[in-house]
Order: C-alpha cells, then sequence, then structure tokens
C-alpha cells in the first residue's frame, strides 16, 4: 500500500512536469522555477497510543527547531516543495498500570515532499499542498526505567497551507502550516524494571507551524 501511494504521487508529479513543457514559452519570464525557504517551526504532537498489558497512553513534548524548504515551480501555479528538518522529543507513557513511565527522548528526521498549488496574487501568494512524509527515528535514549526503546520508520501523508509576502522581487516572508498523519510502532524493553517487553502503536499526527524568510531565484 505505502509503496502503491509512493508510485501515485511520483506519477503526479510527472505528469505535472509535462504539462509544465507544454506551457507557453512566453510566460517563462514571469515567474522564478526555484524558491528556498527558512523557517522557525513549533512542533506539537497529536498524539494517542495503543500500549499492550499494561494500557495507558503517550505523552509526546512540543519541539521548536529550524526547517528549511525547496520548491520547485513547473510553472506559474504548481509546484513541487522538499521540506527537511529535524527535532527532539521528550516521550512519557502516562496513566498505565504500573503509572507514568518516563521514556528518555528521540529524535525525529521527517523529509517531506508536497505537491502544492499557488494562487496568483499582487503581493501575497497563498498555497494549499499535499504529499508524502517518511519519519525516520534515531538517536533514541530510553530514560531512567526502560533498558532500551525502539521505534519503526514510518511513512504518512502531509497536507499544508500557507502564503508568501513579497517584500521585492527576490526576497519574502512566509507564513506556513502542516499537519502530518504519522504513526509508528514502538517496542520498550523494561525487562529489568519491569519483567517485560512491552510493545505500544503510536500516533504522533503533529500539528507544524512556521514563519521565516524566503528567496527566489
Amino acid at each position: 500500500m505505502k509503496k502503491t501511494i509512493f508510485t501515485a504521487l511520483i506519477v503526479c508529479l510527472s505528469i505535472a512536469a509535462v504539462g509544465a513543457q507544454e506551457t507557453d514559452t512566453s510566460s517563462a519570464t514571469n515567474f522564478s522555477k526555484w524558491q528556498v525557504r527558512l523557517r522557525v517551526i513549533a512542533i506539537v504532537p497529536n498524539e494517542s497510543a495503543t500500549i499492550q498489558a499494561i494500557g495507558g497512553d503517550a505523552q509526546i513534548s512540543n519541539a521548536y527547531v529550524p526547517e528549511l524548504d525547496f520548491t520547485y515551480f513547473f510553472n506559474k501555479n504548481l509546484a513541487a516543495e522538499l521540506i527537511l528538518g529535524t527535532a527532539k522529543h521528550d516521550v512519557k507513557a502516562v496513566s498505565t498500570a504500573v503509572g507514568d513511565i518516563p521514556l528518555g527522548d528521540v529524535w525525529l528526521l521527517p523529509p517531506t515532499l508536497t505537491l502544492q498549488y499557488h494562487f496568483d496574487g499582487e503581493a501575497v501568494h497563498p498555497y494549499f499542498g499535499a504529499g508524502l512524509n517518511y519519519t525516520l527515528f534515531y538517536n533514541e535514549s530510553a530514560g531512567p526505567v526502560a533498558d532500551k526503546v525502539s521505534y519503526d520508520s514510518a511513512l504518512g501523508f502531509a497536507f499544508q497551507m500557507g502564503f508568501d509576502i513579497d517584500l521585492d522581487d527576490t526576497w519574502f516572508v512566509n507564513i506556513d502550516a502542516k499537519y502530518l498523519l504519522l504513526n509508528t510502532d514502538v517496542n520498550v524493553n523494561a525487562t529489568t524494571a519491569l519483567g517485560a517487553t512491552v510493545g505500544a502503536d503510536v500516533n504522533i499526527n503533529p500539528f507544524i507551524a512556521g514563519i521565516g524568510f524566503g528567496m527566489k531565484f
């Protein structure tokens, strides 16, 4: 299923590229093909979990980090954006049968590719986008209770909206919001403290809001 979703997105991007090549070449000078943005983002997880044996829920901290993205315009309105960034979150299992359990922290690397539609405007350019996110988990810290915590890499959908505000022909201010549908399987080895290994199905589903500057070229 994940391969099918990824293939479908690639096909859509290919069709868009072909369509862009067929547009009137006289319009090529009316837009910049590339944009780069640097944002400061707030990552707010909308977490929930199904935890085996001991029950309870997950609690994941917010994060505030820089984010870099590159956007390629097929024509004046249709673009593809690659979003890059990484963040560290503290994790806790709460309201379990044995109380709250701190599970250390974990770093997330979630490269995200979206297909966007940009609306025309004099100085303000709204856009909407949707695409795929692939999240890698690394540098897991187990915390004071567990012996080891591992997270499965995950593929999910991404939804996006925002707008660019021109400062001049090159520079602009960007305000952006994204919502990721992100789910991972977590394995907690707590044999020393609890005498068991516990699995969990965790929905992270973060809302991401950012503001920054961009450059057209």
